[in-house]
């Protein structure tokens, strides 16, 4: 059947034409609001097309009586649901994975979560589909989170959309009610770009229009649900006709007379004799064999995994990506992408994660959110971070250049996550959209006088001294205690103070969770360039969050980078109160005041911890000129 685009399936021009097409597997998922019927939808699909045994229907019969909603009916959601809290609460979970088939074609279907607070799940199920059945129940109509799903669907590269109306027999098969919420829908159109939509009102309860016709709703001229999967033709969305992507999983080098790189071909065809270049160097060789668990073959496309040996050892390795010479990838280490936040923590940009591509791990800070998508309206919203479901649209900034496409081109090389450095969370899923130009328009300028050559002028070791803790611990005391011994000593330093800074570089910024890591990403990067000068820069500041700190020792190199904890009880601190700050956030005077409404994450592991409730800042700060001297860098 003829592929329909933009039609109201009631039309008799909608009616679908048969053709002759080899339509293979289409993978497509159910998604929408809570409790619009998506599980019951793939029970009805599994039953019309009798891929239920009967010892299946007859437990199905046992578990509708302990926990079906239906009253005496098979809950035939329950055939997918099969997390017990998910009987229980009669919703979905997780994203549960179904398979069928009828004489026409194959379908790998994937029920995913309605609650928001599952959203992640859906983008999960959503990420390998090629098309989405959108359930929405004929009473409630069109809610915020069939906008989010719908608006996720299409940033995840689903091209068609099924609108399933849903329990169109509880508004007694209504056409009116029917052609509301497709107007309401096709007002929002513009927003997602599917290439097509079809809307089909349905009963998955009772079956009508699901896998045969309705007698109800005589109104109806269009195809049956399963009609409709059957037929659409997905042919424009094949990979192998698009440019060949091979990222690299694993170097098998077995033993010395072979060395191949194995992985799954994320698209194109790759034939032996062909030249291919590796996207991040540039350098070119010819594929000598393609080799399978089977033996060598010819060729191979999209989707097989395969061995590649090439005709000379050239520098790859795992993460690289594989390309024709004539049809290279983007490398660069800056992008806009398009975010699903998927964690509780809001996003913060220039905090630091850790960004998986393809098979490659790379350092990542989002350097600007562009904007937010507003549910309700679909419509951008500026904004400063991202909650937990949020969409959003930022700037990335890498620790080194990748190769990559746009998500729009290829989904495996432009697809990605972002994970805490810390928990190895995943707290995003983003869509590459276009390297940023500026990224490939500036470079480092070498340098002819170095940091090992200003260190040795000064006849020193550089270093970032990080003091950290909270307002009031006594870190600025120290810190001005250690430089004035530093300098006795000859020693070249500079103090970098919080307070101080406030009042130049980041006068600025506020005290919001986003101004504090914007705040440090600042001073750290001042550090390193005090570091590069020669100098030991000391820097007293709250940085009350571990990501940051992190960032601020990757930005050295190793062993340049003390991170002293100045560790003060929070009923010392506030005993002190030099400055009456504690007393003013007591009072609501001060918002977001570390301690009292705002977190302080102490250091786990500190190179130095200082207890500045026992002992005085002179032997405090005589201990850490002590670390100084013992580890050498007192001379160069």
């Amino acid at each position: 059947m003829a592929e329909i685009v933009a039609l109201r399936p009631h039309d008799d021009a909608a009616r679908p034409v048969p053709v002759e097409t080899d339509k293979g597997i289409l993978r497509f998922l159910t998604c929408g609001s809570v409790d619009d019927g998506k599980s019951t939808l793939i029970g009805r699909l599994l039953l019309d097309t009798k891929k239920l045994f009967d010892d299946q229907l007859a437990s199905l019969e046992k578990d509708s009586r302990r926990f079906g909603t239906v009253g005496d009916d098979m809950d035939l959601a329950l055939l997918v649901d099969g997390l017990e809290a998910e009987r229980e609460q009669g919703i979905t979970i997780d994203v549960a994975y179904r398979f069928f088939a009828t004489e026409k074609r194959k379908f790998i279907v994937a029920d995913t979560p309605g609650h928001e607070q599952y959203t992640r799940n859906m983008a999960t199920g959503a990420s390998t589909a090629d098309l989405a059945v959108l359930l929405i129940d004929a009473r409630k109509g069109i809610l915020n989170q069939t906008r989010r799903h719908a608006t996720i669907a299409a940033m995840l590269g689903i091209r068609h959309v099924v609108l399933a109306i849903n329990k169109i027999d509880l508004v007694d098969y209504d056409r009116v009610v029917y052609d509301r919420i497709v107007a309401a829908f096709d007002a929002d159109a513009s927003h997602y770009g599917f290439a097509s939509r079809v809307a089909i009102p349905i009963s998955a309860r009772h079956g009508d229009n699901v896998g045969e016709r309705s007698e109800s709703m005589p109104w109806y001229r269009g195809p049956t649900l399963l009609e409709h999967l059957e037929g659409i033709d997905l042919s424009v969305d094949v990979t192998a006709s698009r440019p060949f992507r091979f990222p690299v999983q694993w170097v098998n080098r077995p033993d010395l007379t072979f060395r191949g790189y194995a992985g799954t071909i994320a698209a194109g065809t790759i034939r032996a004799g062909d030249d291919i270049v590796v996207a991040r160097t540039g350098q070119q060789a010819t594929v000598s064999r393609i080799v399978t668990y089977d033996g060598d073959v010819r060729s191979a496309s999209a989707d097989e995994a395969v061995t590649l040996t090439l005709d000379r050892e050239i520098d790859l390795s795992r993460g690289d990506i594989l390309a024709t010479p004539a049809a290279r990838p983007d490398v660069s280490d800056q992008f806009a992408a398009h975010l699903i936040w998927m964690a509780d923590e809001a996003m913060l940009p220039g905090r630091p994660y850790l960004m998986k591509i393809g098979t490659r791990t790379v350092g990542a800070a989002i350097t600007e959110l562009k904007h937010k998508v507003e549910i309700e309206t679909l419509k951008p919203l500026a904004a400063k971070t991202l909650a937990l479901n949020d969409i959003g649209f930022a700037n990335l900034s890498l620790a080194e250049p990748i190769a990559f496409d746009s998500y729009e081109d290829n989904r495996t090389t432009g697809a990605f996550i972002l994970i805490d450095r810390f928990t190895n969370a995943t707290v995003a899923a983003g869509m590459i959209r276009f390297g940023l130009s500026r990224a490939t328009n500036i470079h480092r300028q070498a340098l002819d006088v170095d940091k090992a050559a200003r260190a040795g002028a000064k006849g020193q070791k550089p270093a970032v001294l990080w003091f950290t803790g909270l307002s009031g611990s006594g870190k600025s005391t120290i810190a001005n205690l250690v430089e004035k011994k530093l300098h006795l000593m000859g020693r070249h330093t500079y103090l970098l103070d919080g307070d101080n800074v406030r009042h130049g570089l980041n006068r600025d910024l506020g005290f919001t969770d986003a101004d504090r890591v914007e705040n440090i990403r600042r001073v750290a990067e001042t550090a390193k360039l005090f570091v590069d000068a020669g100098l030991i820069v000391l820097v007293s500041f709250i940085s009350p969050f571990r990501a940051e700190r992190q960032l601020a020792r990757d930005l050295v190199a190793e062993g340049e980078f003390v991170e002293i904890f100045v560790d003060t009880p929070l009923e010392v601190a506030e005993a002190r109160d030099v400055k009456g700050l504690y007393k003013k956030a007591r009072e609501g005077k001060i918002k977001n005041f570390t301690g009292i409404d705002s977190p302080y994450e102490a250091p786990l592991t500190p190179d130095i911890r200082l207890d500045t409730s026992i002992g005085d800042a002179e032997a405090q700060a005589d201990r850490i000129v002590d670390y100084l001297i013992e580890r050498g860098y007192s001379a160069a």
